[in-house]
Parts: structure tokens; sequence; C-alpha cells
């Protein structure tokens, strides 16, 4: 099992930080290679054409390890979520009668692309909700999202995790399912990704989008996008240099081809080879191998296991393990508490959480220790 990373990181030693859905805290190592990477471009001498893709492949080796992917030549930079998603958007065809399912609250950077392309075409986007009770709550959602898909869907667009109170997905089932009816399975990643296991051989998603600041302990701007082969002869949302064939060939540029890299490739954003980005990303995902996503997860549960305990026994509502992640969970409140003291007492206790939808997101990680666990449960039973 691991023990506390929290040297690793820099955070203040008052603070409870369990937010790293929010966006995670910055390790020492990622901090040190995007300081050498700014002192490189001081000098642009030292930056070579081989640097332009160098990095780059060795960031898609090191993500398709983490997501257990054959090929890295699928996995493509991206700057957003939502760039992600145009690209998925760009290549799916459909029509009126024919819908995309997404889950209730999903993060909108997965529901507003689907929302424009339904417009367009009078296809409609179909939510679905869970039950209003609490009870088995993720098993009968899951089990309604199976029930919704049918012939007349042409994709479902989902979390692993929900972001907002950790409730888990399966995938395995909704892909199965989608695969009968012949639907794509568009996941984003972002709030699960790095924390939580995911294996692209058996989910088989037709496309994997997570942006890179949460889980991926990566900068902002830049994410990763896995794109199954039914993209593979698709149009990507812009028309860069770096992504036509032959690209590597500097002294060729002006020999324009109307040819793209092969496969996934031609989704990348300009400018992918991102000298500072990519090598702390690629850090931050060394890491995250060198821990081991399994132990990261084991590590979550570990350290708050005794706090829900204690939480549930004061009326909270958590999610039953085995439908949430470890890494993520919402607090349901008792119907008595006033959510103003609630935050409150949070604030002073100095406890960072977010608020999403009617629950509070807790999302440790392994720079947290069952005490910062403890001073939730002590604000949070002290406000009620």
């Amino acid at each position: 099992m691991l023990t506390s990373k929290r040297a690793k990181f820099t955070l203040p030693s008052q603070v409870s930080y369990l937010n790293c859905a929010y966006m995670s805290p910055m390790l020492k190592s990622v901090e040190k290679s995007g300081i050498q990477a700014m002192r490189k471009k001081r000098n642009p001498v030292q930056i070579s054409a081989e640097d332009f893709f160098s990095d780059s492949n060795a960031l898609r080796s090191e993500y398709a390890r983490l997501i257990q992917a054959e090929d890295p030549s699928r996995i493509v930079i991206i700057p957003s979520v939502s760039y992600g998603m145009a690209n998925v958007v760009q290549n799916l065809s459909i029509k009126r009668g024919e819908h995309i399912l997404v889950v209730a609250e999903q993060f909108p950077s997965n529901y507003y692309p689907w929302k424009r392309l339904c417009d367009e075409t009078g296809a409609e986007v179909k939510v679905i909700t869970p039950p209003d009770e609490f009870d088995q709550r993720g098993k009968k959602w899951n089990e309604r999202i199976l029930e919704f898909i049918n012939n007349q869907t042409r994709a479902v667009a989902i979390g692993q995790v929900h972001w907002a109170d950790g409730t888990l997905f399966n995938l395995e089932a909704i892909r199965k399912r989608s695969r009968e009816v012949n639907a794509l399975l568009i996941i984003d990643g972002t709030q699960s990704v790095g924390a939580f296991p995911f294996d692209v051989q058996k989910i088989q998603p037709d496309a994997l989008v997570c942006a890179g600041y949460k889980w991926l302990l990566g900068p902002y701007s830049i994410g990763l996008a896995y794109y199954g082969n039914y993209f593979d002869n698709g149009k990507p949302i812009e028309e860069n240099w770096i992504n036509r064939k032959n690209s590597e060939n500097f002294a060729g540029l002006v020999n324009y081809m109307d040819d793209y890299q092969p496969g996934a490739l031609r989704y990348e954003v300009g400018e992918h080879s991102n000298f500072i980005g990519v090598p702390m990303l690629l850090t931050a995902i060394r890491q995250i191998n060198n821990w081991g996503v399994d132990r990261i997860q084991e590590y979550c549960q570990s350290i708050s296991e005794e706090a829900i305990l204690q939480l549930r026994s004061k009326g909270f509502i958590i999610e039953d393990e085995a439908w949430r992640g470890s890494h993520l969970f919402g607090i349901r409140m008792p119907a008595r508490v006033d959510a103003d003291k609630i935050k409150a007492a949070l604030a002073k206790y100095k406890v960072y959480v977010s608020f999403r939808g009617n629950s509070i997101r807790v999302s440790p990680h392994v720079y947290n220790t069952p005490a910062d666990l403890n001073r939730l449960v002590k604000a949070l039973t002290r406000a009620i």
C-alpha cells in the first residue's frame, strides 16, 4: 500500500485540500520540469526539429501505459475536453428521430457539443436522470442507462464517474449494449483517469477524452484524447501543418500534402509540441504510473473509510462503495442542515472541498492523510 506522498507537493501544512476534482496541486517534479522547459526556450538553438515530436511521442507512450492502450498513436494532445469532443461531433452522423444519451448534470463540456449537434440536425439529447431515492441509487441509475439505449441511439456520452458526486458507471456493460445497437461510446475521463483504473482493451471506447489538470496532475490547458478506429479516416476540426503526412521533414513543408498523419494523429491540436506543457504532463503521468493507479485508488479508500462511517452515523448520505469512486464521492446533507452553516464550518477548519449540485464533493489524493478526513468530519458534524 502507498503511504502519504504529501512531501512531493507544496501544500500548506495547516490546510486540508480535499479538492483534486477541482484542480490538482502541482508535484514538485512537475514544477521543476516546467521551469527547465521555460529556460530551454530562452535559447531556441537548443530546440531541434526532432524536439517537435520526441516529447509528444514519449507522452503518448506513457499515457498508453496508464490506460492500457496497445497503440500510442491512437492518443493525441489536445488543449481541452471541448476540443476533443468537437473532433467527435465533427465525425458523427445523426438525424431527426435519433438521439445522444447523456446523464443528468453531466459536465458541460460533454453536453454542449451534443446539444448543438442535435439542434442543427433535429436529433435529440436524452438526459438519463438518477432515481429520487438514495437507496441503491448508483445501481438503479446504471440500470436506467442500459434501458434507454436502443436502435435510435447514435452515441452514449458519459463519464467513468459522475463529476459531481463520483457515481460509478458500468462502462463495460454500457459498451456491450451500445455495440448491440451500433452506437458510439464517448467517455469524458477527466474525473477518473489517473486515479481510478481504466482499461481501453476491456472497455473499448470509441473516444476517451481527458483534461490534464486534475487527476493527471498536469498543468492547465493541455489534455489527452484516445480515438478508436471509427475515427481513422475522419476530418479534424482544424488544419495545421504538423498533422499532415511527412511533417517531420521541415525542408519539405512547402510541398503541401493532402494526406493527414495516419489514424488518430490527424486530430491533434496545432502546436501540440507545446515545449512547456508536454514535459510537465509527461513528468506527472510518469509519476502516476510509478505509483500505480490501483494503489492510488486503494490509498484513497483507506484514508476515507472511517470518516465515511462517522458521517453516515450522523445522517449524511454517501453512495455505497460499489457504485462510487474512493477518490471522488458526494456527501448529501441531512435535510435539517443549513448549507451556509456547513460552508462556514469548512472555512473555519480550512477544509477545501467543492459544492456541486446538491452534494458536497470530496476528492482526496495521495497528499492527504486520515487527519484531513477527520478534520472534514469535525467541520461537518459541528455544523449540524
